[in-house]
This record gives C-alpha cells, sequence and structure tokens, in this order.
C-alpha cells in the first residue's frame, strides 16, 4: 500500500518536468510519503558493537530504513549536516534522471543561415549542443563524422566558416579551481583523459575537429578560424498601422534574414544510464560536473544548474534539512547532506524503475532484483572484484558475499557510503553512513566501520 501510494503522489510531480528539465507549471513540495511503522530507540546491539572501532572525534549520521514498510530500523544522528563527499553524485544522477526522463537524451545539430538553406555553399556552419557529455569527434551514431556526413548527404559542399554556439553555458561562471577544467557549452568525450585548460583551447579543439570531420566528408572549409555565434535573439516584427494609425497584428511573414538557423543535420545521445554508471561506478569527479552542467538552464551558471539539483530533491519529497549544495562531484567540503536526506533520495528512486519493457542495450544485462532498477544499477557493486572502472567500480573489493549497491565518498578525514543492501530476510533495505572528522582520520579505518556497520545490518534483518 505504501509503495502505491508514493508513485501516485511522485509520479505526476516528475511529470510536470518539461523534456529541457524545467517545470511546465508550478507544482507544490509533494508530501512526505514515509510512514514510520516504528521507531527504535537507537542503534540494535549489533551496530553498536560494528561502530565500536570508530575513531574518536568522528562525527556520525546514519539511517537503515526498510524500503518496502518505510520502517527506520537503526538510527543515529540522522539529521546532522556533514561532509558527503561524493556520495554527492547521488544528487548529481537523481536530477539528470529527473531532467531528462526515462527515454531522455542530449542532442547535438549544425545549422546555417535560414536564407542559405537548401544550397550547396553557405558563408557559415554552426554547431550547436545541448550539453550532450557523450559526443564524440567520430566514435558511434552521436559524433561529429555523424553530423559532417549528414550534412554532405544533404547537399552540403562548401562552408565559409565554422562556428561554435557557446551560448548555453556561462563558462566564467563554471570556473572550477578543485578540477582545473574549464565548463563549456560543447565538449567531446575524447578529452576526457586530457581535457583543455581554457574555455579557448576548448573551442579552437573543438572546431578543429568538426573541420577535419566535413573535409573528411567531402565538404570544403575555406577557414580554419573557428568563430563564435552571436547570442540568439528572437526577431521582434516592426509595429504595423492601419490608414488611420492603429496598430495592427504583426506581420506573419518574416524576411529569411531574420529567421533563426536553419538545421542541416542532427544526432543525439543514448538514454543517460550508460553516462551515470560510467561516472558513479569509479567516482568520474569531471564526469559528475560534466552532468550537472547539462542541468543548467540557457547561459547558465553553476548557480542555476545547483538550483535544479535542488529542485530536483524537492519534488522527490525528500527532507532538503541540512543540505547544501555546492558542486556536482563532491569534492568540495562546502558541500552538506545528511542521512536522512540520502536515503530519502535512495528511497524515492527504488520506486522509479525508468525501464519500460524488455531492458534496453543500454542497460546491464540485469537490473536490481525484480525491481529492475537502473539507478541502483548504475551503482558500484559490492565484491565482484575487476578495474574501479567496471561493474564493482570503488565497491569492487568491498563486502564480498552481499547484495549491495553503492556510492563510496572519500575526502580527507572524511568518509561516507550510501546505498542498497538486500538483508538476510531477503528485504530490500536503503542505507547511508556519513562520517566526519579530523582530516588525519584513518579512511581505512573509516570504511572497515562502514562495511561492519553493513554485515551487521544485513545479518540482523
Amino acid at each position: 500500500m505504501r509503495r502505491a501510494l508514493a508513485l501516485l503522489l511522485l509520479l505526476p510531480s516528475l511529470g510536470a518536468l518539461s523534456r529541457a528539465g524545467a517545470p511546465s507549471a508550478p507544482a507544490p513540495t509533494p508530501p512526505a510519503i514515509h510512514v514510520t511503522l516504528t521507531r527504535p530507540p537507537g542503534l540494535s546491539a549489533e551496530v553498536r558493537r560494528a561502530l565500536a572501532g570508530l575513531p574518536p572525534g568522528v562525527r556520525l549520521g546514519l539511517l537503515v530504513r526498510d524500503l518496502e514498510t518505510g520502517e527506520v530500523l537503526e538510527a543515529r544522528e540522522e539529521g546532522l549536516s556533514l561532509i558527503p563527499a561524493s556520495t554527492v553524485k547521488l544528487v548529481t544522477a537523481a536530477a539528470v534522471l529527473a531532467d531528462r526522463g526515462d527515454a531522455g537524451w542530449w542532442s547535438t545539430e549544425l545549422t546555417v543561415p535560414a536564407s542559405e538553406a537548401g544550397r550547396a555553399r553557405v558563408t557559415h556552419l554552426t554547431l550547436r549542443g545541448g550539453g550532450d557529455p557523450t559526443l564524440r569527434v567520430a566514435d558511434g551514431p552521436g559524433s561529429l563524422r555523424v553530423l559532417a556526413r549528414q550534412a554532405y548527404a544533404r547537399g552540403l559542399r562548401e562552408v565559409g566558416a565554422v562556428r561554435l554556439d557557446e551560448t548555453r553555458l556561462d563558462a566564467a561562471a563554471w570556473q572550477d579551481p578543485l578540477l582545473g577544467v574549464p565548463m563549456t557549452a560543447l565538449r567531446l568525450a575524447d578529452w576526457h583523459a586530457a581535457p583543455p585548460t581554457s574555455a579557448a583551447q576548448a573551442r579552437g579543439w573543438a572546431g578543429a575537429a568538426l573541420i577535419r570531420e566535413l573535409r573528411r566528408a567531402g565538404v570544403r572549409v575555406r577557414s580554419d578560424e573557428v568563430g563564435t555565434a552571436p547570442r540568439y535573439l528572437p526577431p521582434v516584427p516592426p509595429p504595423r498601422r492601419d490608414e488611420r494609425g492603429r496598430p495592427l497584428p504583426p506581420d506573419p511573414f518574416l524576411p529569411p534574414a531574420q529567421r533563426p538557423e536553419q538545421g542541416v543535420a542532427s544526432v543525439r545521445s543514448g538514454p543517460p544510464f550508460r553516462v551515470l554508471a560510467e561516472v558513479l561506478r569509479p567516482s568520474d569527479n569531471l564526469g559528475a560536473e560534466e552532468l550537472l552542467a547539462t542541468l543548467a538552464p540557457p547561459h547558465g551558471t553553476r548557480e542555476g544548474a545547483l538550483g535544479r539539483g535542488w529542485a530536483a530533491l524537492r519534488r522527490l519529497g525528500v527532507d532538503t534539512a541540512g543540505v547544501h549544495l555546492a558542486d556536482g562531484s563532491g569534492l568540495s567540503r562546502e558541500n552538506r547532506l545528511t542521512a536522512r536526506a540520502l536515503v530519502d533520495l535512495l528511497d524515492r528512486m527504488y520506486d522509479l524503475p525508468y525501464v519500460r519493457g524488455e531492458p534496453r542495450a543500454e542497460l546491464p544485462g540485469q537490473t536490481y532484483r525484480a525491481r529492475r532498477n537502473a539507478f541502483a544499477e548504475a551503482l558500484p557493486q559490492a565484491g565482484v572484484g575487476g578495474e574501479v572502472t567496471g561493474r564493482g567500480g570503488t565497491l569492487a573489493g568491498r563486502l564480498r558475499g552481499l547484495d549491495v549497491r553503492a556510492k563510496t565518498g572519500t575526502l580527507p578525514g572524511v568518509s561516507a557510503l550510501a546505498g542498497y543492501v538486500t538483508a538476510r530476510s531477503g528485504r530490500g533495505l536503503g542505507f547511508a553512513l556519513l562520517m566526519n572528522g579530523p582530516r588525519d582520520t584513518p579512511i581505512l579505518t573509516l570504511r572497515a566501520v562502514q562495511d561492519d556497520v553493513v554485515r551487521a545490518v544485513a545479518e540482523r534483518y
């Protein structure tokens, strides 16, 4: 009954988001939907024993909840506002799914002046992007190579100059001293190992790559200079009046020179599940910031993108008391989360599988138990071994023998773990442990305590 109520309250709220992620109409914050059936006085004896190894001076926020009944099983300072490190990526991923929906994608296109549409020769060609973090130079269907081939197939043979539309992001507002990497509206996944060091370099690299692919496809490009497209301003028809001086409706006909540029090629990404897994499992900080940038509204700033992340939490009904978002990756020590907020978020995402019908090629071979939950599947899976970039991610060597899908978080003096565990009884549990201590606190000790707590919980319930 509780899960049915949860979906009835939550799904209409998420449905209010447009494909761009903005609410189509102001939506009230959904009420809290958890029903706490019983509340223990604090911690069980098993969990208290597991916490006995916690070093002195470490503050702890802990919460374990049954995801089917809403029963709080273990709790200690669950509302304490603490540095969450990379568990912030759970917020970023959930906000992207709320923004993209279950069939969302990012798009990139080439446009030409409206007055030159259909011509073999154009004065300029503009590359415009929707923030696709998967766009590549040549690999796959979402690439500059495919864009160039499409343009040639539509009859384009000569381009005077190539321009990039950089107006989607305010690059100056995305300066990040922690990463040292510029965040630009158009990015290429090929750069990930060695990203550009400035917005100007990013523009030059992207433009040069597009020029190479156009020439490869058979389109002559007369200039190697890469320009920037001016900010698009919708045309304003001149006022009209009748013979008596009375105002008339605007002329619906726009001269071609005033019309928006016309598309000659476009590509789009697949659904976001694969890129979420590629970010969450190895805890890719740059990838998380790129995902955050996709949330930015037009001409957006980091603050605007973070506002969209905050709005997603509110729409999901997460208790945001004690929550402060400073970035999408968790590198900043200004971030604050609570164990309650994390478990609320995990609980809501547990209800939303984002999978319809048969499993898609973009998803892993199996989804989280019978719920087919792609959000859980994007998380590291404990104890499966392998490289950090594989299925196990940062949990590959931990908690062997348990069914755990969870996100780790680590900074000096900070360690966190939040996710899902299947208890011995088969119950699905959501948990969060946030630990903040002095900067010289042994991280391996904190991780060992976390593992002991999760094992105690799985065995007890």
